[in-house]
């Protein structure tokens, strides 16, 4: 368990009101700053010359190294150092592996098909982190510039423990206990990351398929370190990458995209227009019904420090004026002869204000009141005339 500052100042002699408090002998105004440097790491322990061996001794503990970092090819798996993503982050998203038997008469099909696999999520690119060959004796590894391409052999002397997943009941508790004795007791023999290792399975068959698609976002939650799979399909892969990605963010950082007006479709003068914030979420949610609307359409994206619509309205990062600059910037009012602006349902009270501004400012644009969930835009669309 990490120590506090607080917690360490409670041994130092300012705390105790001993000699040699707040002396400044290490560098440091106070013995209280002393403590949160040393809680940082950010200062050397023996900067101080009057610190107890209990502390000591604590101190030691708290800085051990809970799980080993292990590097391969610049891809780095473990070294969490919490059991929950809210104590603090997560910090090495769980790599997701496909292993690939060279002597399959489809190998090369195969490699291929994995290989140029790839994804875009919060507008970056994601694809399988390893590609792990078995019998690559078959293969001339030499040739592959690829450096996700590992064998099997060189990842099996690696220190990482390899559990073959049979049974989902024992397989979780392995998982847990491990990560337990890592993390709360800082047991060196449990350090090593983990990774799960799944059998080829029929993917032909929806119940197993479901099944290894379940298992397998269980085990991203807690707490494997890295999945071999010997089946690829795409649908799962991308279902675990996104749900992955909501896991490893760090929760003190709100999830943003670029602010600005985003094209749907062929857009023309007459595309629907509608509204929200730069809320990561919030913006692929609706992106993605977009997305699948038979008609083009805009959407203006406001900065808003990446917070939901209702959370950026209370902390006064959505405002009136903002979306009349928005307009501005892109002379939007140029590009469309629709005039209708469709904004999130939740912002519902801010209609007048908004239209307010916007006539204000000398912009001919009408503030309508859209839907309160993504997912319900479609319907909207429906009875929505320019």
């Amino acid at each position: 368990m990490e120590l506090s500052g607080l917690q360490i100042f409670k041994y130092l002699p300012a705390a105790k009101k001993a000699k040699y408090s707040n002396c400044k002998e290490c560098g440091c105004p106070t013995c209280m700053a002393f403590a949160f440097k040393l809680a940082k790491e950010a200062i050397d322990i023996e900067k101080c010359k009057y610190i107890s061996e209990e502390l000591k001794k604590l101190i030691e503990i708290s800085q051990k190294k809970t799980q080993k970092t292990i590097e391969i090819n610049n891809l780095k798996i473990g070294g969490e150092n919490v059991l929950y993503r809210h104590e603090k982050t997560f910090l090495n998203p769980t790599a997701l592996c496909i292993m690939l038997d060279c002597k399959n008469p489809d190998f090369k099909k195969q490699l291929e098909k994995v290989k140029n696999f790839e994804i875009t999520i919060l507008n970056k690119t994601k694809q399988i982190d390893l590609i792990i060959l078995k019998n690559s004796k078959e293969f001339d590894l030499q040739t592959e510039k690829d450096e996700r391409i590992i064998e099997y052999e060189y990842l099996k002397e690696l220190p990482i423990k390899i559990i073959e997943d049979k049974d989902f009941t024992k397989t979780a508790g392995q998982l847990k206990f491990i990560r337990e004795k890592a993390i709360l007791e800082k047991d060196e023999d449990y350090s090593n990351p983990v990774c799960i290792h799944f059998s080829k399975i029929n993917i032909q068959e929806k119940k197993s398929l479901d099944l290894l698609c379940a298992k397998s976002a269980f085990y991203i939650c807690k707490y494997a370190n890295m999945l071999l799979f010997e089946n690829f399909n795409e649908a799962m892969i991308s279902t675990l990458m996104m749900l992955r990605e909501n896991i490893f963010t760090d929760p003190q950082k709100p999830l943003k995209v670029e602010s600005k007006i985003y094209e749907f479709k062929n857009v023309d003068e007459n595309s629907l227009i509608f509204l929200t914030t730069n809320f990561a979420l919030t913006f692929f949610a609706v992106a993605n019904e977009l997305e699948k609307l038979n008609q083009p359409s805009y959407l203006i994206v406001t900065p808003a420090d990446g917070m939901s619509v209702l959370t950026a309205w209370s902390a006064e990062k959505f405002t009136a004026q903002m979306v009349v600059n928005m307009l501005k910037k892109y002379d939007f009012t140029s590009k469309v002869k629709n005039k209708k602006i469709i904004i999130p349902g939740l912002l519902a009270h801010m209609q007048k204000e908004l239209q307010s501004e916007i006539n204000n400012a000398g912009l001919d644009f009408e503030i309508v009141i859209g839907t309160i969930d993504a997912c319900d835009i479609s319907e909207f669309v429906k009875n929505f005339k320019i």
